[in-house]
Formats: C-alpha cells, sequence, structure tokens
C-alpha cells in the first residue's frame, strides 16, 4: 500500500526545521504536512506561519484572490481548504530539486466524499509559494472515493532501493511519453507489465501478471500546462495539466516508474460539466462492493482528525 505521512511532529509540538542553503526536506515535509492539517480541521491556521505573502493558490485550474497569510489569519476566505474532512488515506511525496510536494487525499465520507491532489511548493525563502490543487467530486471523470480508496490500498509504492533507482530524468520521459500518445500515436511508451491505471475510482488491473495500462486512449488531443513533482526515491512523477481529451478540463496524473517502466497510473480529473463532461466512459471498470474500511496499523493514522491523532485546539 501507499507510505503514508503523519503530523505526529506537529501534534506534539515538535520543531523539524532544519538551516539549508538548498530545500530542506524538513521543511519541505512540515509544510506538506501542515496542508493535510488544515484539510483535516478546516483551519487556515494551520499553515498561514508558512505561507509567503505573495502565495498563489489554485483549485481546478481557477487562482483565489486575496490569498495571503493576512487574509488567512482573519478567515474571511472560504475555500475547499477550509472545508474539514475526515481523511481516510493520504500519498505524499517530495521533490528536493523543485522543493516541492504533491499529496493525494481521500475522503469516503457518503455525505460528502473527495479525492483530492495538491502540489505544494516553497519558494526561496522556505515559504510556501504556492498551492495547486485537483479537487474532484461526484460527477466528475470516473469518480467513485471508495474506489479510489480500495485500489489504492492494493498497491505497493514502497521507497525504491538506491542501486535500482531510475533518474529524474527517465521518471519524467515515462510520464511524458504517456501523456504524449494522446496526440501521437506513434510515441514510444514504455509500459510496464503488470501495470495497473486507476482512473478516478475505476480501474484497469486484475492482480495478473499480464495486467496492462495499454487499454486505448482518446486521440488526437494535446495535454498542455504540465506542471512536475518528481520524487525518485519513490519512482514517482505528479503532472498537474489541462486534459485534453475533455474539454481541457483540469486533471492529475501520477505515474510509478520502476525499472524505467511504468507501473502504476492514477488519475483524478475535475469536470465542469456533470458527470463526466456530459460523455459516457466506455471503459469504466467496476471495483468491488461493498467495501470494508478495513486499515491496518500502518494505515489507521491517516484519518488525521484532531481527536484521532490529539491535534491541540490551540495551534502550535
Amino acid at each position: 500500500m501507499f507510505p503514508t505521512s503523519t503530523i505526529l511532529a506537529l501534534a506534539l509540538g515538535l520543531n523539524i526545521h532544519q538551516s539549508s542553503a538548498a530545500c530542506s526536506e524538513a521543511l519541505l515535509r512540515e509544510a506538506t504536512e501542515r496542508y493535510v492539517a488544515t484539510q483535516s480541521t478546516g483551519n487556515l491556521s494551520w499553515f498561514s506561519s508558512l505561507l509567503s505573502p505573495n502565495a498563489t493558490y489554485v483549485e481546478n485550474g481557477k487562482t483565489l484572490t486575496g490569498w495571503t497569510s493576512s487574509s488567512l489569519a482573519s478567515s474571511n476566505l472560504t475555500t475547499t481548504l477550509s472545508t474539514p474532512f475526515r481523511i481516510d488515506n493520504t500519498h505524499s511525496i517530495y521533490d528536493l530539486t523543485q522543493c516541492g510536494s504533491f499529496t493525494a487525499l481521500v475522503v469516503t465520507d457518503p455525505s460528502n466524499p473527495h479525492v483530492i491532489g495538491a502540489q505544494v511548493r516553497l519558494g526561496t525563502d522556505n515559504k510556501i509559494s504556492k498551492i495547486d490543487r485537483i479537487v474532484t467530486t461526484p460527477g466528475d471523470w470516473l469518480f467513485n472515493a471508495t474506489g479510489t480508496l480500495y485500489y489504492t490500498l492494493q498497491e505497493h509504492w514502497d521507497v525504491i532501493p538506491v542501486e535500482k533507482r531510475d533518474s529524474r530524468e527517465v521518471i519524467k520521459a515515462a510520464a511524458d511519453a504517456y501523456l504524449d500518445i494522446f496526440k501521437n500515436a506513434s510515441v514510444q511508451v514504455p509500459w510496464g507489465s503488470p501495470c495497473a491505471r486507476l482512473e478516478g475510482g475505476a480501474y484497469t488491473g486484475r492482480g495478473l501478471p499480464t495486467d496492462s495500462c495499454n487499454v486505448g486512449v482518446i486521440q488526437s488531443y494535446d495535454m498542455p500546462n504540465r506542471r512536475y513533482i518528481i520524487d525518485e526515491s519513490v519512482g514517482v512523477a505528479s503532472l498537474l495539466l489541462e486534459f485534453g481529451s475533455i474539454g481541457n478540463a483540469p486533471d492529475s496524473h501520477l505515474f510509478r516508474v520502476e525499472g524505467g517502466r511504468l507501473r502504476f497510473i492514477h488519475t483524478m480529473t475535475y469536470c465542469e460539466k456533470k458527470p463526466n463532461s456530459g460523455t459516457t466512459p466506455a471503459h469504466e471498470t467496476p471495483f468491488p462492493l461493498p467495501y470494508k474500511h478495513r486499515f491496518s496499523q500502518e494505515t489507521s493514522h491517516t484519518a488525521i482528525d484532531s481527536g484521532k491523532l490529539g491535534i491541540p485546539s490551540a495551534l502550535p
């Protein structure tokens, strides 16, 4: 299953800052964990102290104006981020070259299910300079939070031994090739075998060694405005982009690359016109029902409501 990050350091009031001329992994992780804590509690003040005065907030391709540390402190902003969610699972990757992270959140609450992907970037002042989010709900492309959670917990995105890791260039090239084939069918995509694709809540994998991600794409469309977060330690690339074949819809693609080949692909796509941008997807794969929450000790902490982890009501 996915490795998950926790906010125990924050709950215990620990200071994990590090001084470095380059990107501080500890500070990047703290910013990411404060972001998760913010979404869990709906309290924007969780990360206001780490927010750059000129920070940018983007949600589903639209930039929110008036997003500053002072406006957060006054609690005058209303965004999806200010809505508290009981989060069932989180998965974060960290890019120390670009000093950014990507976090996927899954919320299966039947009254308000969400699947959210966010790139959080730090600027040269070691403050959060940009939060770029794809927020999906019922009616978005193949949305099913329960299916997303179920299949997510079946997969393994573990740290890759140093001697077996692919370079940033190889990981990026594999991700780009997959997206480029939507425009040009002659592009050579490094398909892995097995490979499984989780598109919204629909899954192509059957748990077989012959599972393939090469199950067809809609052509011919560009996939523009790609924003990258790459973590070589786990062989993962996060790309936020405009999905050309669905009217340039705000989209997140997450790729796991092993040995230079695609192993897992996860997508979430916001559809302004619901459901599914007014189309009927032809390749939706059903998932087992009913699904009961079966959290292991490793994943149980990802429901990070304040009661479960003992987050203090007073902010550190």
